[in-house]
């Protein structure tokens, strides 16, 4: 007899000893025992899940008339009647499989549905199994779904297929719909067990559980894989065996790098790279199982009684669980992860790899090329101020402010923060000192000003508009009086730790030369080229010609009109601009006209007055904000500055503009 495969001589003949479906199982056991039978089922599932299996054990179910002969519809067939042993052995008459890749169209369809009638001749009922049906086309579908909707009663639909999403819903509507769920690796790792426990063959337990990593949840793969190992290890399943089969990664590999890892040892990072290229190993797989490995170490941390007992390397894994922080394995997951992703994207795969690596060793939290810089804590150091600025008080520099400062900034708080800390400190101590000694603030001032500014702090004091300072020059400079004598406040400590803005002031524009205008009588026009250039209805390279060139002359005898333009640049001349703009300037005056061009410097155009009443319009705006009491009373207390170009104008269009 020839040999025949694991998956075919040990398919599963009845429910008890189906594994991993449990669900659908339980389910078709009650509906047989309780004879609640549906005309139509659909099993959905990966390949190598039991869908196939489950439509023969159904068919068996549904046919079996017992070893007397006498048997009904049962959940636990016999396997001994006509109709179960031919059922298994792929010869009975009345159980038929259809491939529906092979078999798509609607003429197959039509041939099925017409012997679907007829009653089956040697069994309880006809049952069709349509394998991949989501492989029919739309016509197939549609033909069938009168008879699947209602079909003979001694007819049963059995439909499978691996992609439920092409089938289209009116199908899906009319069956019975099972899940059937990919197998973990658990069940096939004891499925395997029991088969080549019956084989009589030898194995190890972590070679059947490579197997089963290898199956990805299809048993009939994990079968197969089984085949190919036996023979690859001439009859005994052994660890190295089922790796060099697979091409799988030994794992000494990626212990190796994670003891380099830790050591922080590039070199030794990147001379297992090297070895893993001398064996032409995958890198993606090593990235795969590096993954792995760190997701077990994170479960020796956290929950160690997960980690299985039998696991070859849980020495290891335990000992690098004490090496790295929970932390550091997250980070490394993490970076493994991506950069199994972005190997596709690196210019070769040992780059990727190698880049990982040296990533990871780069990002390790408290590890990098240079030694780490301590923490500087920035203190408010005391300022020269002009008259306009408030002087940071001396008292809060030399108070017991720092010391307590320093403590929010080990704990990761901010430079501001612990200045703000500083200020509250120094505010609360100057503040019981002041009320106890009223002397302490006249000492506290002379201390201030004999202490000199650190060079980085020289002439940083933002320049400030002089309409802040004209319109308080008491409060200024009792201000100023006052200044040594009271604590700074947070505000004013966080605002001279920010870098302060400097306000340029625009210099006054000189007078510019008179507009000539070149009044035309005759077209009853007073010759003020700027304002008929905005309002001429044109656009693009037209608009740009009226509104940058200047009206140089002007000059009418009768009928003939001549106006002269001065252009600065010849490219606003192309394209036929000029006629362009002879037509609608012929059209505004409603006669007949000649323009004439020239290049020159210009002066009084459209486009100069527009950007000279933008600025005057900015002018204003700057000189009514800065002239405002309000915003005044703001720069008096709190110190503050006009940020440049922060201010602008409302353009507002009256009614009738």
């Amino acid at each position: 007899m020839s040999y025949q495969v694991l998956a075919r001589k040990y398919r599963p003949k009845n429910f008890e000893t189906l594994v991993g479906q449990e669900h659908v199982v339980r389910a078709l056991t009650h509906a047989l025992e309780q004879k609640r039978l549906h005309h139509a089922y659909l099993f959905t599932g990966t390949r190598g899940v039991g869908k196939t299996t489950l439509s023969r054990i159904l068919a068996k179910a549904l046919n079996c008339i017992g070893a007397d002969g006498k048997g009904d519809i049962t959940a636990q067939p016999c396997g001994v009647c006509e109709a179960c042993s031919a059922i298994d052995a792929g010869r009975f008459i009345d159980y038929i499989e259809m491939d529906a890749a092979s078999n798509r169209g609607v003429d197959e369809m039509a041939q099925l549905l017409e012997q679907a009638v007829y009653a089956p001749s040697n069994a309880r009922f006809k049952v069709y199994m349509i394998d991949e049906v989501h492989m029919l086309t739309n016509t197939a579908f549609n033909s069938m779904l009168k008879t699947l909707e209602e079909p003979p009663e001694h007819v049963k639909f059995i439909l499978a297929t691996t992609d439920p999403q092409k089938i289209p819903v009116t199908v899906l509507s009319r069956c019975l719909q099972f899940n059937l769920k990919q197998m973990p690796p658990g069940s096939i790792v004891s499925h395997l067990e029991n088969i080549l426990g019956q084989e009589q063959i030898p194995f190890e337990l972590p070679a059947l559980r490579l197997l089963a990593q290898g199956a990805q949840g299809s048993m009939r793969d994990g079968l197969s894989l089984t085949d190919q190992a036996i023979a690859y290890a001439a009859g005994k399943i052994t660890l190295e065996a089922v790796q060099g089969m697979l091409g799988a990664l030994d794992q000494s590999f990626l212990i190796r790098l994670l003891d380099a890892l830790a050591a922080e040892d590039g070199a030794g990072l990147l001379a297992v790279a090297d070895e893993m290229a001398a064996r032409s190993l995958s890198y993606n797989g090593a990235l795969q199982d590096l993954g792995t490995l760190l997701h077990r170490i994170a479960l020796a941390q956290t929950v160690p009684q997960a980690l299985p007992d039998d696991l070859p390397e849980r020495d290891d894994v335990l000992r690098l669980a004490a090496l790295f922080d929970a932390e550091e394995v997250q980070l490394f997951y993490q970076i493994a992860v991506h950069g199994r992703s972005e190997l596709g994207l690196a210019p070769d795969e040992y780059a990727g790899f190698s880049m990982t690596l040296l990533r990871m060793l780069a990002f390790r939290p408290g590890v990098s090329g240079a030694p780490a810089a301590p923490a500087i804590v920035r203190q408010p150091a005391t300022r020269t101020a002009p008259s306009s600025i408030a002087a940071a008080p001396a008292s809060a520099a030399a108070s017991p402010a720092p010391a307590t400062a320093q403590a929010p900034a080990k704990s990761g708080t901010s430079p501001a923060m612990a200045a703000l800390h500083a200020a509250r400190a120094g505010s609360k101590s100057t503040s019981a000192a002041t009320r106890s000694s009223p002397s302490a603030p006249a000492s506290a001032g002379n201390t201030g000003s004999s202490s000199a500014p650190p060079p980085w702090d020289e002439d940083e004091s933002p320049v400030k508009p002089a309409a802040a300072s004209s319109s308080f020059p008491d409060a200024a400079a009792q201000k100023k009086t006052e200044s040594c004598a009271q604590p700074a406040s947070p505000i004013a400590v966080i605002t001279a730790l920010k870098p302060q803005p400097v306000v340029i002031l625009a210099a006054t524009p000189g007078p510019a030369p008179t507009l000539e205008f070149h009044p035309l009588p005759t077209l009853g026009w007073d010759g003020n080229w700027p304002l008929l250039a905005a309002a001429l209805p044109i656009r693009g390279v037209v608009q740009q010609l009226a509104l940058q060139s200047e009206l140089a002359q002007a000059a009418s005898d009768g009928d003939d009109t001549v106006l002269h333009l001065r252009v600065p640049m010849a490219t606003l001349l192309s394209s036929g601009s000029v006629d362009k703009l002879t037509a609608a300037l012929s059209t505004h005056f409603s006669q007949p006209l000649r323009l004439t061009t020239e290049i020159g410097a210009v002066v009084h155009t459209a486009s100069a007055q527009a950007h000279a009443a933008q600025a005057q319009r900015q002018r204003e705006a700057e000189a009514t904000i800065q002239n405002d009491p309000f915003v005044q009373t703001l720069m008096h207390d709190f110190d503050a500055t006009i940020v440049p170009g922060s201010i602008k104008p409302f353009l507002l269009k009256m009614q009738g503009e």
